[in-house]
């Protein structure tokens, strides 16, 4: 498959990069630091460009893409539209260029899912970012492309396990944590096998 990958600069993003190559597929890393890309490969196309830019979302774009993955995150906690805009820009691109599939990495507790203490303490330090990667989710259900949404708990720097637990309502009950190891994986064996169409997945140990 040839994928184009937005925040693949990021700890899931560059993890997401390594496995595909690995599993063979062909990967453009749409990046404004190239530097901060972990991954030098033959089958690895590197896009410089901002995804907050329509124009440069549009450029990256094209008609050869199979699937594009996000692994955008924000730039802050404070109140953002930025992960809205970027989506909203990488959608308007997908449909000029005729891309129908998109895998989304968003975060557990963008529907008020995480119970407990955890959830009121998530809910409040990641108002902003949640509410915005929300807004994203609403994008992406209202368009017409096939889209999965990841919903990982608590991201960790280990290894991959496989051993992760979904939840298609909710979060795995009694889950904190996840590697981001384990996101990627999911990820790409989402995309690679077109599962959890327009589904929206949690994501837990």
């Amino acid at each position: 498959m040839k994928l184009l990958v937005f925040g693949a600069t990021g700890g899931t993003g560059n993890a997401f990069i390594r496995q595909a190559i690995a599993a063979g597929h062909t990967v453009t890393a749409f990046v404004r630091t190239p530097s901060k890309l972990e991954t030098s490969h033959k089958n690895l196309v590197v896009e410089i460009g901002d995804a907050m830019q329509s124009a440069d979302v549009k450029q990256a774009m094209s008609s050869d893409v199979d699937a594009v993955v996000s692994c955008l995150g924000a730039s802050g906690l404070g109140k953002t539209t930025e992960l809205s805009t970027m989506t909203a820009n990488i959608l308007d691109a997908m449909s000029i260029h005729g891309v129908n599939r998109i895998v989304y990495m968003a975060s557990a507790g963008i529907n008020k899912e995480i119970p407990g203490v955890t959830g009121f303490i998530a809910g409040k330090l990641l108002q902003n970012v949640l509410a915005d990667h929300r807004r994203a989710a609403d994008l992406l259900s209202a368009s017409e492309v096939e889209w999965t949404i990841a919903r990982p708990m608590g991201l960790t720097n280990d290894k991959r396990t496989g051993e992760y637990r979904k939840a298609r309502t909710g979060v795995p009950k009694g889950g904190r944590r996840i590697s981001r190891e384990d996101v990627a994986s999911f990820l790409l064996q989402t995309v690679s096998n077109h599962l959890y169409i327009r589904e929206s997945i949690g994501l837990a140990y």
